[in-house]
């Protein structure tokens, strides 16, 4: 398999002519969403500017969404992709990196390090896998630049956006976590203005814990390596690297001189006791839950508790975590901004009816064995135009509910169909590549060729999965 420049040129200049930026999609999904509730949702008994005034009243009021998958939703992903970076920027994952650069020697050892890692990190917290993968690559890169060896960067930077491929599937997946917080899908159901008999949560074992995402999860972190690999093997597109400066993230505030009540800040007693602290409470915590399921302590708010205060501990001081948080904060300007529309665009579709009209047209051609495969399908489909996993399970999540609950499908089997999708077609969409870029200097065309083929096996063993085991 050769992936030739012609190639990589001819594929950006489609994604480019086709993807504007993920803000102008959002906007452009929000105008989609208002003409298709005009033109197919409308009573006919209304007139036509009272109900477009009504469907302009829900965005509104569904941007400043308060309840537990509005606003507060946002904020919890903010936290997971922050904390994820810190993690990824303290000294003990650098020691990481330099260890695991030891066994990059050729691109097609490179991308098997990087992606192995980075797969392995993102199913713990995928912001942390995201900003490893690029750091790891970057690394990798700087590596071979001074030993003035040829390599493969954009497939070394593939290599490291392969988490995203993945992450829906761990310990931070949006849907999932969601899922597991008693109470929420009932709350759900009934801000979507969905009447039924839903249940209260989703455990921890039947959906990331399950057999069917374990069997994914493992071929992902086997077969993803060896495509890389051959392609590395069968690719001739090297060249030596070229950086103006190595990148430096390690944080260091040994030479710094505080004074007076600063030296707290860089106090290594208050910040690693504080973090210790922190991981103390959340074991104890978990040790005396007593929710529904055994492992129904694992939501998103005692993910994120546990990764702030390693954060803290691995950082060792206040000092250097809050230089993280300022180098880290910049990650999620796109979710802060764009979280608000797609509350918007989903107040439209409960609102108008649309949720139900899109359940009714799934449910048509779906049962209950197949419903899973189309939900992937649909899901990977929305992600093109809604690349925040928490963004589409807000309008997606109402939908994959309700058409479960109707056809009698296997509502844990549906939500990771959904997460599946949503992950998919990360590889084609360069949102969440953006951090990678940055950190990396790669361009989208160095990268998305080689991601786009990881897009394609991604599709075999998520769909022969979801179709195969039940």
């Amino acid at each position: 398999m050769s992936v030739t420049e012609n190639h990589q040129g001819r594929l950006i200049r489609i994604f480019k002519n086709l993807l504007p930026s993920p803000f102008t999609i959002a906007i452009l999904l929000t105008i989609v969403t208002l003409l298709l509730a005009q033109f197919v949702a409308k009573p006919k008994s209304e007139p036509h500017f009272d109900f477009f005034i009504k469907m302009v009243t829900s965005w509104e009021n569904g941007l400043w969404d308060s309840s537990a998958g509005g606003l507060y939703f946002a904020f919890q992903m903010m936290m997971i992709l922050v904390l994820g970076h810190i993690l990824a920027l303290t000294p003990a994952v650098d020691r990481l990196i330099q260890a695991l650069l030891n066994y990059c020697n050729t691109t097609a050892s490179s991308v098997i390090t990087v992606s192995l890692g980075a797969i392995t990190l993102g199913l713990i917290n995928w912001g942390l896998g995201l900003i490893f993968g690029a750091i790891m690559a970057r690394k990798v890169a700087e590596k071979f630049a001074k030993e003035h060896k040829p390599l493969n960067y954009g497939l070394v930077g593939a290599a490291g956006y392969a988490t995203m491929m993945v992450w829906h599937g761990g310990l931070s997946g949006s849907a999932t976590t969601k899922s597991m917080e008693e109470g929420y899908i009932p709350e759900m159901m009934k801000n979507a203005h969905i009447s039924g008999n839903f249940p209260n949560n989703v455990p921890f074992e039947l959906t990331i814990g399950s057999s069917l995402n374990i069997i994914i999860a493992l071929s992902c972190l086997i077969l993803i390596p060896a495509l890389l690999y051959l392609i590395a093997k069968k690719s001739k597109n090297e060249q030596i690297p070229k950086f103006d400066a190595e990148f430096a993230h390690v944080l260091k505030s040994e030479d710094e001189k505080p004074e007076g009540a600063e030296r707290l800040d860089y106090s290594r007693i208050l910040g690693m006791g504080l973090g210790a602290s922190f991981l103390l409470l959340g074991i104890y915590k978990a040790v005396n839950y007593e929710g529904d399921g055994s492992l129904g302590f694992i939501q998103l708010n005692f993910i994120n508790f546990m990764f702030l205060g390693l954060s803290l501990l691995l950082h060792r001081s206040i000092s250097n975590f809050l230089k993280s948080l300022d180098i880290a904060i910049n990650d999620v300007s796109g979710i802060l901004i764009q979280f608000p529309f797609y509350f918007g665009i989903l107040a439209i579709m409960q609102s108008s009816g649309l949720i139900v009209l899109f359940s009714d047209s799934i449910t048509s051609i779906a049962n209950s064995k197949t419903l899973p495969f189309f939900t992937f399908i649909s899901a990977g489909l929305v992600n093109m135009f809604i690349p925040s996993g928490g963004g589409q399970w807000s309008v997606q999540g109402p939908i994959v509910i309700e058409t479960a609950s109707r056809l009698d499908a296997s509502l844990p089997k549906t939500i990771l169909a959904m997460a599946y999708g949503d992950q998919w077609t990360n590889m084609l969409q360069p949102f969440w590549a953006l951090p990678l870029l940055g950190i990396t200097k790669l361009k989208p065309q160095q990268l998305l060729p080689y991601s786009f083929l990881v897009m394609l096996l991604g599709f075999l063993i998520f769909g022969i999965g979801l179709l195969v085991f039940s």
